[in-house]
């Protein structure tokens, strides 16, 4: 059950000046900076895993696909599992935790439901919101724990959210090798790259570059990357989103599932997919009570990856 008493005692608490503020409403938790939307945490029992959307440059500008949560002309309505923002993955014990949504695998989909808050709250300069979630097979299993922690940052020209996961399986628990997995974002239509799939309107213009010098798909997808920055323009606004993999995650560096189409995904486990070889194998066992922890680090902001100077705001977010 949600700690729903400290919940709402902590967010009545919320300073009146307070740059980061949460207000909360059954199954959802809205994010709020300088007094204007930023995002949305939905994860309430209509919900197949938690997700935020949409995600907003610090200009307002939505920078996240609208699809499945709302329809709007010049999308696509391809992977109705893509939900704004979310981490999952595909092969859990054989169960797919990524493509779940209640129109697929005959409606029998494995689920990451809540089960509790923690603190929510927030602040002048910050605020964050911890929660635990079950990740729970079709007969109603549960397979492993996972405590999360978002903290959203106030800044006046960029949005920056760093997340803390760990995984604590209550069984013995495989994560199967597969690319369809697993910190993942679905971009705007305009900030995807130019692909053959594309709408006409409004003009694809994405570029995804990563930390090793890698510039579109073909040299991101399936590699290894200390983080990835997708950027564009939404409406003549320069805008980008980069991914940063800490690097006391596990198998660091990542490998990057990013699309062309606006997919915009880290990854550790898919190896014969990225590396093309059948013979690869990157699932992990753990055994119960033998938690991993993934650290990541979004920030989303004006012109492109050298502008916004994300290699040292790497430096940075790596140093601790």
């Amino acid at each position: 059950m949600m700690k729903s008493s400290y919940w709402l005692i902590a967010l009545a608490a919320l300073p009146l000046c307070a740059q980061v503020e949460m207000r909360a409403t059954k199954g959802q938790v809205a994010v709020n900076i300088d007094g204007k939307p930023f995002t949305t945490l939905y994860c309430g029992p209509e919900t197949n895993k938690p997700y935020l959307h949409p995600l907003r440059a610090a200009s307002g500008t939505i920078v996240t696909r609208h699809f499945p949560m709302e329809s709007v002309a010049g999308e696509t309505h391809d992977h109705p599992h893509h939900r704004g923002l979310w981490f999952s993955h595909g092969n859990v014990n054989g169960f797919d935790f990524w493509a779940n949504e209640p129109s697929q695998h005959d409606g029998k989909n494995a689920k990451i439901v809540l089960k509790s808050f923690g603190r929510v709250a927030g602040g002048k300069n910050s605020g964050e919101i911890q929660a635990t979630f079950d990740w729970v097979d079709p007969n109603g299993k549960v397979l492993l724990t996972e405590s999360r922690t978002m903290k959203f940052y106030a800044e006046p020209a960029r949005r920056t959210i760093d997340f803390d996961i760990k995984l604590t399986p209550v069984e013995n628990v495989t994560f199967g090798d597969t690319k369809e997995g697993t910190f993942a974002i679905r971009l705007a239509a305009a900030l995807e790259e130019p692909n053959k799939e594309a709408l006409a309107v409004p003009k694809r213009t994405g570029l995804m570059v990563s930390s090793e010098g890698g510039r579109g798909e073909h040299a991101v997808w399936g590699h290894r990357a200390d983080w990835v920055d997708y950027s564009g323009e939404i409406e003549g606004e320069k805008l980008g989103i980069a991914i940063l993999d800490h690097p006391t995650n596990p198998r660091h560096p990542t490998y990057w599932h990013s699309r062309s189409y606006g997919l915009f995904a880290a990854n550790i486990f898919g190896w014969h997919d990225f590396l093309n070889d059948k013979t690869a194998d990157g699932s992990m066992t753990l055994d119960p009570g033998q938690a991993i922890r993934f650290r990541y680090r979004v920030i989303i902001h004006s012109g492109d990856n050298q502008s916004a100077n994300i290699g040292a705001e790497y430096a940075k977010f790596s140093s601790h």
